[in-house]
């Protein structure tokens, strides 16, 4: 090939563009590492050295360009690049000294990119046959300013929160090195492979977020890469990028066809490149949470199918545990029986505790039921337990038993409450008032029935009493008696409590002594109290 430049090989074009990106690409990574380090005039050095770098890409393009017919052209054009890119070996020759007397030696590469890369423009300049055939093996190496081929290790790495995982693929140590710099100074984690082989061996080890693929490269092309990447589904979920020279419209189709997301000519635009990398990372961020999101509903429904299959196992437990709430229900408040089934019967072992116990009554009706039609006493049994059952709901009281008109709460149990003393007080002002309603009607019957109730505070042993298939939540103590047998010295209306339950209670309802009681079953008199009723300013409301 003579020294016209007017018509350029492929292969030299290609290698021209290759030496241009590597002044471009380390020219600007300098300028923001050296800006980093707040070197200022450097800085600037370096900024005109990266835009003599841009001239001279416009200057060779132009030389791409030329016609056979226009020599004087080519000739003014070369001359303008010859100059150019001398003025870029002179002015890197006095920044490169300036950065290495500052202690920043690290951040030039060896071999230094801009210094190899202007001087093999220039030897193009002069002899444009040293690029006119496409060289091989350490010919090649030489001509890109590399030493040995870099190879890299795969690693694994668990991406959840962690860099994004990079790999740079390109036959060009000095390609290679510009990006994964560009790519640690964003944040990102690289890996090289020096050829298409290489590639395919770190991505069988790896999980890659993106490949950046050049495609002229020795052994396997990246054009072979994409082909294999194609074939295999695991690979065609990770974006790669085509970095390349070549600036064929038919190679970037081809490319593009073959499933990369883009592709990039050398020189590149780092900022344009920056953008792409974020873009094709988030479309990656994305399908990968598709794709876990999808993993997650095909769990789940493997799970409903499971469920399905045990159908009727479920139903059946579903059913006992009704059963059994509905058994609760009977001796406590809806809410606490439902919070047994919830926690475990475990709360319903025998146990020991301080509770508050209310047992009340009718008084007159053993008589009333000696004398009366049993469809009567079953009326008037059905409006006194309907007049006072939600009241005990309400206030949170465990329904031990009733017999007949005998009816026993107790408070404090099985779900603890800070004021006992004072629920069953309310409870029993509460019952008092409705039964004396009721009690008008009674008496126009021809019934005369009064409410008595008796309320102790006292240790009591607390579990499930009967045998099986029919038990009773109970408290067995002495308070228990103590409450029944306050019960039955109380008057037509009157609540009798014990010296304990009035102490709890003082500070919000009104009491009078009724002195010392001899009760049947203890040996010693016990001081009683009837109740009044709440102190003024309280009222039932406004307890609790």
């Amino acid at each position: 090939m003579t020294n016209d430049i007017g018509v350029i090989s492929r292969h030299a074009r290609h290698e021209i563009r290759n030496l241009i990106n590597h002044i471009l690409g380390s020219s600007q990574l300098l300028v923001e590492e050296v800006g980093d380090l707040q070197m200022d005039d450097l800085v600037a050095q370096l900024t005109q050295i990266r835009d003599d770098g841009r001239l001279t890409l416009t200057l060779a393009e132009e030389l791409f360009a030329a016609s056979d017919d226009s020599d004087r052209a080519t000739e003014a054009t070369k001359t303008k690049l010859g100059a150019t890119v001398t003025q870029i070996l002179d002015s890197w020759a006095k920044t490169r000294s300036l950065i290495q007397e500052r202690g920043h030696g690290d951040l030039i590469d060896a071999p230094d990119p801009i210094d190899v890369g202007a001087r093999r423009i220039l030897e193009f300049i002069a002899d444009p046959s040293i690029l006119a055939a496409e060289p091989d093996g350490d010919q090649a190496n030489a001509l890109r300013g590399e030493s040995a081929p870099v190879s890299s290790e795969a690693a694994e790495t668990d991406r959840d929160g962690q860099p994004s995982q990079i790999l740079v693929v390109d036959d060009s140590a000095a390609n290679r090195g510009i990006l994964v710099r560009m790519l640690r100074r964003l944040g990102h984690e690289a890996l090289e492979a020096e050829n298409g082989l290489r590639a395919l061996e770190v991505l069988a080890q790896s999980d890659m977020d993106l490949v950046l693929l050049d495609l002229t490269m020795p052994g396997m092309s990246g054009f072979e890469v994409l082909e294999r990447r194609r074939a295999d589904a695991r690979l065609r979920e990770v974006p790669f990028i085509v970095i390349s020279a070549l600036d064929e419209q038919e190679s970037v189709v081809r490319c593009i066809e073959m499933g990369a997301e883009d592709y990039l000519l050398k020189p590149f635009d780092p900022v344009l490149l920056r953008a792409r990398l974020g873009a094709c990372l988030e479309k990656k961020r994305l399908r990968d949470q598709q794709t876990r999101y999808l993993a997650t509903i095909e769990a789940q429904s493997a799970e409903l199918a499971e469920l399905n299959r045990t159908l009727e196992a479920r139903v059946a437990s579903q059913v006992e545990d009704i059963e059994r709430l509905h058994q609760l229900k009977r001796f406590l408040p809806p809410q606490i029986a439902e919070a047994i089934i919830s926690s475990g019967e475990q709360v319903l072992e025998p146990h020991r505790r301080d509770i508050t116990v209310a047992f009340c009554d009718l008084r007159g009706f053993t008589a009333f039921a000696e004398t009366a039609e049993p469809e009567d006493v079953m009326d008037v049994l059905r409006d006194y337990h309907n007049a006072i059952g939600d009241l005990i709901y309400q206030l949170e009281g465990t329904l031990e038993h009733f017999a007949g008109d005998g009816i026993m709460v107790f408070f404090n149990d099985p779900v603890p409450c800070s004021d006992p003393a004072l629920r069953a007080v309310r409870m029993g002002l509460a019952m008092r008032e409705r039964i004396a309603n009721l009690a008008v009607g009674w008496r126009r019957r021809g019934h005369q029935l009064g409410f008595g109730m008796g309320i102790a505070m006292g240790y009591a042993t607390i579990g499930p009493v009967g045998f099986e298939g029919r038990y009773d939540y109970a408290a067995i103590g002495s308070v228990a008696n103590l409450a029944a047998r306050l019960c039955g010295e109380a008057e037509p209306g009157q609540i009798v409590v014990s010296q304990r339950v009035v102490i709890a209670i003082e500070e919000s309802v009104e009491c009078e002594p009724m002195g010392d009681l001899q009760l049947k079953g203890f040996t010693r008199p016990v001081t009683a109290f009837g109740i009044v009723n709440y102190k003024e300013g309280w009222s039932f409301s406004e307890g609790g």
